[in-house]
């Protein structure tokens, strides 16, 4: 038999895509979300801040995917914006934790998305693995209270495997299609210094990542989910350039012009990090796209 599948946060760029190929290889997908939906795939219902959930979702599922979280990047970063993109996450993983100490279930596997912020950002030649301790800005401290949520479904006895995501590169959304935008409008231009790093991983590598946390009972604990090929803004603004046939400007987009337009939230796009795929090769992983210029042909910019 096929495993059930449940996804929480599903209709995002990871979670639509991770949908479509699961169904594929014949696996029985479910979601869970804040409003019911209509369509082919059974919806249930959960209200994060009120403590609801529908236990019906969990009927036959082994394995539950959490996506669940705000846009990082969506709004800009008010206090109170703050506080949503953090308890969207923590209240979120404590309500399934509290779903599943409470009722019967056959739950085994909850793997959840958590992301390479964890480590903050890099300076130099200094390269993140999963052994490195987390940083402590904004985004580093999310993260760390994000994953000691997931960290208490252990006690259940459940495996827990949480894949630290890098920039996910997809035509479908997300962040390679903003940095297409002002470059296939010939106003293609590195950001900043230019030589910030940026650890990425293509939608397809991350999608059978994803399925081989749900289905290798040996993978536990923290996985960064990136090529381990990082590149620099720069490398990657002309390597967009090339693909759509537009020229990228020498002229760098100022720091302090990021800052007022965006204020702390343009820490995302003026620093960076180089992270490692060890971790994950070592199980057997083997990515499909290990070259920026490859990952981009396979796609439609």
């Amino acid at each position: 038999m096929s495993k059930k599948i449940l996804i929480t946060g599903a209709s995002g760029l990871v979670g639509s895509h991770l949908t479509d190929m699961l169904q594929q290889q014949g696996y029985q997908v479910v979601h869970v979300g804040r409003t019911k939906r209509a369509g082919k795939i059974s919806t249930f219902v959960w209200d994060v801040n009120a403590g609801t959930f529908d236990v019906q979702a969990l009927a036959g599922v082994d394995t539950i995917i959490n996506l669940a979280g705000a846009g990082i990047a969506d709004k800009r970063w008010s206090t109170s914006r703050k506080r949503e993109i953090l308890e969207s996450r923590t209240k979120s993983v404590a309500l399934l934790n509290k779903v599943l100490s409470t009722t019967s279930h056959q739950v085994t596997t909850f793997v959840s998305a958590s992301a390479i912020g964890y480590y903050g950002f890099g300076f130099g030649d200094e390269v993140f693995t999963e052994d490195t301790k987390p940083g402590t800005d904004f985004l580093a401290n999310v993260t760390k209270q994000w994953e000691e949520e997931m960290d208490k479904i252990q006690q259940l006895s459940i495996r827990v495997v949480k894949l630290r995501i890098g920039i996910v590169l997809s035509d479908k959304g997300g962040a390679l299609t903003e940095m297409a935008k002002p470059v296939r409008m010939f106003a293609g231009s590195p950001l900043g210094s230019g030589k910030q790093n940026l650890s990425w991983i293509h939608i397809e590598d991350l999608g059978a990542m994803f399925l081989k946390a749900a289905t290798d009972e040996t993978l536990r604990g923290a996985y960064s989910a990136v090529s381990g090929n990082w590149v620099s803004n720069k490398e990657i603004t002309k390597a967009i350039g090339k693909v759509l046939n537009r020229p990228v400007w020498p002229v760098h987009v100022p720091a302090f012009v990021l800052k007022l337009m965006l204020g702390e939230m343009a820490n995302i796009v003026l620093q960076g990090s180089k992270v490692t795929a060890d971790k994950i090769k070592q199980t057997g992983f083997e990515f499909k796209y290990t070259t920026l210029e490859a990952a981009l042909k396979s796609l439609r910019l």
